[in-house]
């Protein structure tokens, strides 16, 4: 993985998102997110970064497909994210297909050269910021049964995920909602 150099580029582009001050643009979640999918060897659809709201939901930032959406209740029992919010505690899910999880969102078509796919494989970090969760990341491996996926996340990876985590969450609470994230259904 490219550890430093991720670190260095998250630095970098939420200095400039914190510096902007306004509502990121979706170029600007996609880029936010292309980042973190080219370090893991995710594609921009496998990364997830969730904002918790005020009222209590999990908000899309990105895929910025699924902002549009909904939202995911935080009292959900079998969300990962919710899971990675309720124990503040970063988890690499390399049989996610077994894993008991609501699929709603995996159903959706991402783009229109990305077909709906199970996520196979998941690794997810809480974001941070001055000791409160404000956040979940998550980098998936998404496919169908039988197809390759790629690599196995690994520690190394969990690692990295949560020093992403960390930096976002720096400027995470910063930053103003985005104008995607506006009204949005609950799932």
């Amino acid at each position: 993985m490219a550890g430093n150099d991720l670190s260095l580029n998250l630095v970098r582009l939420v200095e400039e998102l914190r510096q902007a001050g306004a509502s990121p643009s979706d170029d600007v979640l996609n880029r936010l997110a292309g980042e973190i999918g080219s370090a893991f060897g995710a594609g921009l659809d496998e990364v997830a970064i969730l904002r918790l709201s005020s009222d209590g939901a999990l908000s899309f930032l990105t895929p910025v497909k699924l902002a549009k959406l909904g939202s995911i209740p935080t009292s959900n029992t079998h969300s990962l994210a919710v899971k990675t919010i309720r124990d503040r505690r970063s988890e690499c899910v390399n049989n996610f297909s077994v894993y008991r999880h609501p699929t709603v969102f995996e159903a959706v078509a991402l783009s229109d050269e990305q077909k709906a796919a199970p996520i196979q494989k998941i690794v997810s970090a809480p974001i941070l910021a001055d000791g409160n969760v404000v956040g979940v990341i998550q980098v998936s491996r998404r496919g169908k049964a039988g197809d390759p996926m790629g690599p196995d996340f690994t520690a190394r990876d969990l690692a990295e995920l949560t020093t992403a985590a960390t930096i976002l969450g720096k400027y995470f609470v910063t930053l103003p909602p985005p104008a995607s994230a506006l009204a949005r259904p609950k799932h």
